[in-house]
């Protein structure tokens, strides 16, 4: 059974705010000499069900109190922070995939997200017209249930 995590983006406006943030890491990562960076959150906790989660799951970035965007997960594994802390590293694909926006209050760390739970991905015809607009219309209107 797959398993997602579910967590806040601080910092970040937007899916477009998120993604090229992204880009600026890895491209300073290929700067710095590695050969296929990835990228990846660093979290202090571990998740206990690693199996389901790697088992197709996702990371569901929550931005400006919405959720907008998941992430696949690729793996997870254990790092270090900056001051040497051992820390857990979920590393995610390169990909962001926009779901239907869903209203979501602000928690610390990360959470569980059950597949059954997980606001459905903007796809086809239907989703392309909403991701194209502009971050604070389709954030108007998934407040207001429209999308």
């Amino acid at each position: 059974m797959t398993l997602h995590l579910i967590k806040l983006c601080v910092g970040c406006d937007s899916i477009e705010d998120l993604a090229d943030w992204q880009a600026e890491r890895l491209k300073q990562r290929r700067k710095a000499g590695e050969k296929k960076p990835q990228l990846f959150h660093r979290t202090f906790q571990t998740p206990k069900r690693k199996d389901e989660l790697l088992a197709g799951g996702s990371l569901y970035w929550v931005i400006k109190g919405l959720v907008q965007v998941r992430q696949p997960l690729a793996d997870i594994g254990e790092g270090t922070k900056e001051d040497g802390t051992p820390c857990c590293l979920l590393i995610l694909k390169n990909e962001l995939v926009p779901v239907r926006p869903v209203p979501r209050r602000a928690f610390q760390g990360w959470r569980y997200l059950d597949a059954d739970e997980a606001p459905a991905d903007l796809v086809g015809r239907k989703g392309r017209g909403v991701t194209e607009m502009p971050p604070k219309l389709r954030k108007q209107l998934a407040e207001l249930g429209l999308i």
